[in-house]
């Protein structure tokens, strides 16, 4: 959206089914944690600051569409909620997605600017 902001972003791991980190990160009744590990890399000229669970989300195969969710799990770290990136570094970490229990997630995508980016990447996932 701006000159000089530019990420390339690559979808690391996929888990259809996320254990909560602890006993107290559990999902409601009747859904499940899914995650996506992201890494991100400043390829622009500028700093890039966002909140990159914002422009993440997970879709099934029914259309419905699932926003990233505030939880922590076992498989690692969180993706920061406050990236700033200066050009050339990198951010890695898991994003959640809260789904119900017999949904079959079959797409994950993310957009720069908390989801207001002109250009969306997506990927397939089982």
């Amino acid at each position: 959206m701006e000159d000089g902001e530019q990420l390339d972003v690559t979808l690391k791991k996929w888990l259809p089914t996320a254990e909560g980190a602890d006993e107290f990160n559990v999902p409601e009744d009747g859904k499940r944690w899914a995650a996506a590990q992201f890494e991100l890399v400043n390829t622009g000229t500028k700093v890039y600051s966002d909140s990159p669970s914002n422009g993440a989300q997970a879709a099934d195969s029914q259309g419905q569409r699932f926003d990233a969710y505030f939880g922590e799990i076992a498989a690692g770290p969180a993706m920061s909620s406050d990236v700033s990136l200066p050009k050339g570094e990198k951010a890695l970490g898991w994003i959640v997605f809260e789904v119900p229990e017999n949904s079959k997630i079959t797409k994950v995508q993310f957009a720069m600017n908390s989801g207001f980016s002109d250009q969306t990447a997506q990927w397939s996932v089982k």
